[in-house]
């Protein structure tokens, strides 16, 4: 099973390529809002910029929030959201401890699925398409 990770932050400009790649080729539009992966600057242009995306929480709180089933458990960790059955109701929005589960004004909901598709849009090579145990051990050896 693998996973984004986000090692080399240090190096993204703001761009949103990864949040715009992910908006058009998984969710066939082209707005910011309509991505798993959100840019947000850490604190002004000169701190640099941090990704907020699904951390593949194991068990997920947003699964469990899910009064339709909407959201289910992604085996390794994550969620897998199933858009017919959502009914717009923001519980998984409410749920999640780290904020990346999205939900825009029309009330349609937007998270990582960890599909690495963004990964090869990044020009500064921010972000990583790896297993869970290869992201945790270099984790460890920083």
């Amino acid at each position: 099973m693998k996973f984004l990770t986000t090692p080399r932050m240090d190096r993204c400009i703001g761009c949103h390529s990864c949040s715009l790649a992910c908006a058009r080729l998984i969710h066939k539009n082209l707005s910011w809002s309509t991505s798993g992966i959100r840019i947000h600057s850490s604190g002004g242009l000169s701190t640099g910029f941090i990704a907020v995306l699904c951390l593949g929480c194991d068990p997920a709180p947003c699964v469990a929030a899910c009064p339709t089933g909407a959201f289910s458990k992604r085996q390794g960790g994550g969620v897998i959201v199933r858009k017919k059955l959502c009914i717009r109701c923001g519980e998984c929005v409410q749920a999640c401890p780290v904020d990346a589960v999205y939900q825009d004004g029309a009330g349609d909901v937007f998270v990582c699925l960890h599909c690495g598709r963004c990964v090869e849009y990044c020009p500064h090579n921010c972000l990583e398409f790896r297993s869970k145990d290869e992201a945790i051990r270099s984790f460890d050896n920083d």
